[in-house]
């Protein structure tokens, strides 16, 4: 692998798919740890849309001064069907090669990672750092964004319940995560959500939903707060039906794009500075295709095909202690 280390003298980074707070963190450190190195470093901006088209800049370390506590990314993202074709990853290669890239590091989730793994299967080296507030990549612990975004969630769940308790209200906030429940999970228990709606549990409106919320009312409780992970969906009709049964008034919150958004956490920041340093230390050492995962608090390389097959699962400790905290 020794060859390696001394081709890798250029490279590319990237941020693609949804943004996600800490992205920018990320960047300045692969930045940063490439002037360290001694090794270039070109930013190419709106992810691989912006590689086809060879739009990029080198980047130094004065670059990326002042944009580790902004949220979004300063290199823009994009999703880019072309890029989805053989064509597009033989265009995106030769535009690599264009610029003298050897390697490029990507910043996203895990459509980003199939795209870097399809170009790495031309030739190019590729390393992925998990950018995605869904925290749904199976072979690391946590994904960069995903605090933040819960954090962003808690607080308006918070709010949420100081109207809510000025009224005899049901409030049904629907939460991002696609797919998975983590985000819906963790606020539930951290918001004292009296329901939690996931896409990997299936449910019953009446007796998971329409029943708890009338026990609640039984004991004495005034308002309740039910949390819709996105990828269970129709939150607007759900909280019609409740209000249809049990004639408590609703009202629906789909909390959106905010979740992306806002200066991210310290954990975002720190999580995505050792990503960031640990992407460069890899290529620096010949580890190329690979995936930077966050495992028992530290930086660990996962071969890139084998990590986008492991498949994750929701812990069933923390399904029964929301369940238990419910009650």
């Amino acid at each position: 692998m020794a060859e390696i280390n001394k081709q890798i003298k250029r490279i590319g980074v990237l941020t693609s798919g949804g943004d996600a707070p800490g992205m920018n963190a990320a960047i300045r450190a692969v930045v940063r740890a490439c002037t360290y190195y001694g090794i270039e470093v070109y930013g190419i901006r709106r992810g691989y849309r912006g590689l086809l088209d060879g739009d990029m800049k080198e980047m130094n370390a004065r670059s990326v001064s002042d944009i580790i506590y902004r949220g979004g990314t300063i290199l823009q993202t994009a999703r880019c069907h072309t890029f989805r074709s053989h064509e597009g990853i033989v265009q995106g290669k030769k535009m690599a090669e264009v610029f003298g890239l050897d390697a490029l590091v990507v910043i996203g989730g895990d459509g980003s990672f199939n795209g870097a793994l399809a170009i790495s299967k031309e030739g190019l080296p590729v390393i992925g750092i998990p950018g995605t507030i869904d925290n749904d990549i199976g072979c690391t612990d946590y994904t960069i964004g995903y605090d933040t975004a819960m954090n962003t969630v808690r607080d308006a769940i918070d709010k949420i319940k100081d109207t809510a308790s000025s009224h005899e209200r049901c409030s049904f906030v629907e939460v991002m995560g696609r797919n998975a429940g983590y985000i819906a999970m963790n606020c539930a228990i951290a918001g004292g959500a009296e329901v939690c709606l996931i896409p990997e549990r299936p449910f019953s409106l009446e007796s998971d939903v329409v029943k708890k919320i009338i026990e609640c009312r039984n004991r004495g409780k005034h308002h309740y707060v039910v949390i819709v992970a996105e990828g269970v969906g129709g939150t607007m009709e759900l909280a019609a039906k409740v209000k249809d049964i049990t004639g408590i008034e609703t009202t629906a919150t789909i909390l959106g794009h905010i979740q992306r958004g806002g200066s991210p956490t310290v954990k975002d920041r720190v999580v995505a500075g050792l990503m960031g340093v640990k992407a460069v230390q890899c290529l620096t050492h010949g580890e190329i295709n690979k995936i930077i995962a966050f495992k028992g608090e530290k930086c660990v390389a996962v071969d890139m095909e084998e990590g986008l097959k492991t498949p994750k699962h929701l812990d069933e400790d923390m399904l029964l202690a929301n369940e238990i905290l419910n009650v």
